[in-house]
């Protein structure tokens, strides 16, 4: 027993300042826009224009700045953070995809990665023949992979299809068999990146019960997720990422309270003092755009059980306008979840205000964008302001253990009930 909490307690991952950089490219004089079809077109443009040296300016960029951290034997831990904050190439480190460029790293024991779907397939090769070749890259005996053989294919469920080339598999396949051969072959940590977005339900149900196992059984787990309630529900440990910096590393609800905060902190409010430094143009200039949750008893972050309203406030310079707001909740891909509109009234010049509602159990977990347009006589648009507030609500769950992403962008809480008509015996 003494020897299991030594072993429990010893250090297997050791960061000391570790740092990425990456050499960005720009052609100066070529950034004419920036909307997606502008730099496609301009790219294209470039490839049939002669561009002398001097032209392009070259930039650093820290994926990773100076991370420092120690993770013990049978540790769970969660990495978030948002998208561009370090995760994906912190565990491409750790997993010697990549060398850092400064720092150094200690690893004591077999590495297994799933960083994305199909990582380590040969396309070619058919399912038994890649779970061979993956168990001989994590340096398994071909015995030992025998051993696991009929483990693996029951977990993934694709023996219907085990001698089929995994290019013809689904995403889906290859994340079940990708996790299954990276669970089952025994690996002392085991490094996963976001597979839990592909499976379904059944699959991410076993995949964290498998995750669970494997830590009890002395194994370290790093997880990089953007579901916080998978990531509260399998880690014992928590790490939050901030443009390329660790900001917190503990306790796991400590540090998803940290995290929420910082989200929350900057995102629900952004206000003007005078119209000159304000965006918009000389007839209208936006003055504030707020987002006032109302919280429940003991909620302290917006998640899909809060109602919140939408505040906005503008500076009108035009005398007698007929003017009216048309505002547009975007998802952050670009979807309009919804349109709506307020009337159309006359106004003067001066402080003009709005608000709506939106409901309680409503709008699903994610990540969304407020923009909102001025539009005059119902008809002509006097300024649009896109993505004037960019906000996240979270997940929340009760009486479920699937932790999977919900579908769709709504999620309104509707009455569906369920009963039995009568009963009928079966033999």
């Amino acid at each position: 027993m003494e020897w299991n909490t030594l072993l429990l307690k010893m250090t297997v991952i050791e960061a000391e300042n570790i740092s990425k950089r990456y050499i960005i490219d720009h052609i100066k004089g070529n950034a004419k826009g920036n909307t997606l079809r502008e730099i496609v077109t301009d790219n294209v443009k470039n490839l049939f224009t002669k561009k002398n040296r001097e032209e392009v300016s070259h930039e650093d960029f820290w994926a990773l700045k100076d991370v420092s951290f120690k993770i013990e034997q049978g540790d769970r831990v969660g990495i978030i953070g948002s998208n561009g904050a370090g995760k994906s190439t912190l565990l491409k480190v750790l997993s010697r995809i990549t060398e850092p460029t400064h720092g150094k790293i200690n690893i004591k024991g077999r590495v297994a990665s799933l960083l994305e779907v199909g990582t380590g397939f040969h396309p070619e090769l058919s399912g038994r023949e890649n779970i061979f070749l993956n168990g001989a890259i994590l340096g398994m005996k071909r015995q030992d992979i025998k051993n696991q053989f009929d483990a693996i294919v029951d977990f993934a469920g694709v023996e219907q299809f085990l001698d089929t080339p995994v290019k013809r598999y689904s995403s889906g396949m290859y994340v079940r068999l990708g996790f299954a051969i990276s669970a089952h072959l025994e690996p002392e940590i085991l490094i996963v990146d976001e597979v839990l977005a592909v499976g379904d339900a059944d699959f991410q149900r076993k995949c964290l019960g498998k995750m669970k196992d494997a830590s009890t059984s002395g194994r370290t787990i790093l997880f990089v997720s953007h579901n916080l309630t998978a990531v509260q529900g399998l880690c014992n440990k928590g790490m939050f990422m901030k443009k390329g910096q660790l900001i917190e590393m503990g306790e796991t609800n400590q540090v998803l309270a940290t995290y929420l905060s910082h989200v929350q902190k900057t995102a629900l409010e952004s206000w003007w003092l005078t119209p000159e430094d304000a965006p918009g143009n000389d007839k209208v200039r936006l003055k504030s755009i707020k987002l006032v949750p109302k919280f429940l008893d003991g909620q302290k972050h917006i998640d899909v059980r809060t109602k919140f309203k939408i505040q906005i406030e503008f500076w009108n310079m035009m005398e007698g306008a007929n003017l009216n707001l048309s505002l547009h909740l975007n998802s952050l891909t670009g979807e309009c979840i919804f349109n709506i509109g307020t009337a159309s009234k006359s106004f003067e010049k001066g402080i003009i205000t709005a608000e709506c509602e939106i409901p309680d159990n409503y709008l699903n977990d994610g990540s969304y964008s407020i923009s909102f347009m001025v539009v005059k006589d119902t008809s002509s648009a006097v300024f649009n302001f896109e993505e004037a507030l960019i906000f996240e609500i979270e997940d929340y769950r009760e009486g479920t253990s699937w932790y999977g992403k919900w579908p769709g962008y709504v999620r309104p809480k509707i009455d569906f009930p369920i009963t039995q008509l009568e009963l009928e015996s079966v033999s």
